[in-house]
């Protein structure tokens, strides 16, 4: 097992494997140094001497400038190294070799809706319109758990604060990720509960689901029943009856959506989890399937490998509005567009921006961008999608499932027990997390440190992805947690 790697070879600092000691000899090929201090694993040291203002490069390219003299040995954090992120900025499109190899199919156990996609999940969802009937969906659903049988997976309710005191495209998003969740195949029935007086009420929502089955989705007004629970509960009996008539059956992976998404990065993230989630993206792609790349503020920085894998001029552009119109978000509030990373990111051994962006993005493989979404988009194009959405965790998460994940690949280094909407896989940036948190964490990418090489981890990840498509559950779902969370950009009446 290697102690500290070299990413590439005109790194001028490597990355700590385990925690070193100050005083311990390194020797990377020809370069043997010694370390002037501990080095906490996930952390940098300095190859060899940079002065003040010269470039830090990891992963080959520069991830932040020294804003003090650095010596070889020395440890590269935070104290000596600031970012060299720019505003707005101007971009050349440099197209890249990146086509994909057709591979062998593959199948998973899934579910065919009548609409013609498939889910990996025979769910019921229900649905609120309106926050302030978030505590009657949860009651609901609590009474409703007696009602599962036979195929169906889960009776489930989620809860958000919006629907109503919103305005412009702020009101605009939230109904289409409600709709876009409402019509997600990884349902097989929902129920839409609305109070009834609100902005974003079930009469206003209805186009924006366009054609629906209706024995699939229904609708309850509360303020319209005398006795909102009962009235639910007995069109939950119904739909009950209806989704349990799908069944698994076998659905080659060309139609498989899955999202990707970090946090609680570190120092391991960009070496062993996120480059196996980029193995398996690039694996999907060659059997015709789709993934989806989001969280655009953690792609700053690495913006351009993005640009120039664009298949056309026109995705080029469209990446380029994505990139510029977040930063634009951010002036608009008056915000620092680079307040990244996280205090969680730096104990983890991430130092700037440029440093968590080069990592974040190794999860997109090296396939081509065959689209570029809008927040609230839905998938069209097969192959890598870039979505616009935040970093934040489960507004991203939320995001990939509307825009037609039906899994969500979740690399993580801290660990964390939240959900999504749809199956959250937990990968392992390191076998201390994975060992320490087995109640949150699904996949051990830490063993590509300890001997395992890439090919068998990837084979291995990539297996564990159809179990999962084909029933097998994540570990938040064996402890019952969903979570649904939109995107906030506007006002509030």
């Amino acid at each position: 097992m290697a102690n500290y790697i070299r990413i590439h070879p005109d790194d001028t600092v490597a990355v700590a494997l385990t925690p070193l000691s100050g005083g311990q000899t390194v020797t990377i090929g020809d370069l043997s140094l010694t370390l002037l201090e501990d080095i906490p694993q996930g952390h940098k040291f300095a190859l060899r001497a940079m002065p003040e203002g010269a470039p830090v490069i990891k992963y080959g390219s520069a991830i932040g400038y020294a804003k003090a003299d650095i010596p070889a040995g020395g440890w590269v954090h935070v104290h000596n190294i600031r970012t060299g992120l720019g505003e707005l900025l101007s971009y050349e499109y440099h197209p890249v070799p990146c086509a994909v190899t057709p591979t062998e199919p593959r199948t998973f156990n899934g579910f065919r809706r009548r609409d013609g996609r498939a889910g990996v999940r025979n769910e019921i969802w229900i649905i609120p319109t309106v926050g302030c009937v978030n505590d009657v969906v949860k009651t609901i659903a609590a009474r409703a758990q007696s009602l599962k049988k036979g195929s169906i997976d889960a009776v489930v309710s989620f809860s958000h604060p919006y629907g109503c005191s919103q305005m412009g495209d702020d009101q605009e998003n939230t109904r289409q990720i409600l709709a876009n969740l409402i019509r997600h195949p990884n349902a097989g029935g929902v129920l839409v509960v609305g109070l009834g007086c609100e902005n974003s009420n079930i009469e206003v929502l209805k186009p924006y689901l366009g054609d629906f089955d209706e024995k699939r989705i229904r609708f309850l007004v509360a303020q319209e029943s005398e006795d909102e629970v009962a009235d639910a509960l007995k069109i939950l009996e119904e739909l009950t009856d209806y989704v349990s008539t799908f069944t698994r059956e076998p659905i080659d992976c060309s139609e498989l959506v899955i999202g990707m998404k970090c946090g609680g990065s570190d120092g391991l993230s960009g070496i062993t989890a996120n480059p196996t989630v980029g193995v398996f993206s690039d694996m999907l792609a060659s059997k015709g399937g789709t993934t989806i790349l989001t969280e655009v503020p953690e792609m700053f920085g690495a913006e351009t490998l993005l640009m120039n894998r664009c298949e056309t001029r026109a995705l080029f552009d469209q990446t380029v509005a994505l990139i510029n119109d977040f930063k634009n978000y951010f002036k608009s509030h008056n915000q620092i567009i680079y307040d990244n990373p996280s205090p969680g990111n730096k104990n983890g051994g991430i130092s700037t921006l440029e440093d968590k962006s080069m990592g974040c993005t190794q999860k997109s493989g090296s396939s081509p961008v065959k689209g570029v979404l809008a927040y609230g988009e839905t998938v069209k194009n097969k192959g890598l999608n870039l979505l616009s959405a935040p970093g934040n965790d489960l507004v991203a998460s939320t995001a990939l499932a509307a825009a037609g994940a039906q899994i969500v690949l979740f690399t993580t280094g801290r660990g964390t027990p939240f959900a999504s909407p749809v199956p959250t896989v937990k990968v392992a940036t390191n076998t201390a997390l994975y060992n320490r948190k087995k109640n949150w964490i699904d996949f051990n990418c830490g063993v590509l440190v300890e001997g395992t090489d890439m090919e068998t981890l990837s084979r291995d990840f990539f297996d564990y992805v159809i179990e999962v498509a084909s029933g097998r559950q994540t570990k938040s779902e064996e402890a019952g947690f969903h979570d649904l969370a939109i995107f906030k950009q506007g006002v509030t009446l």
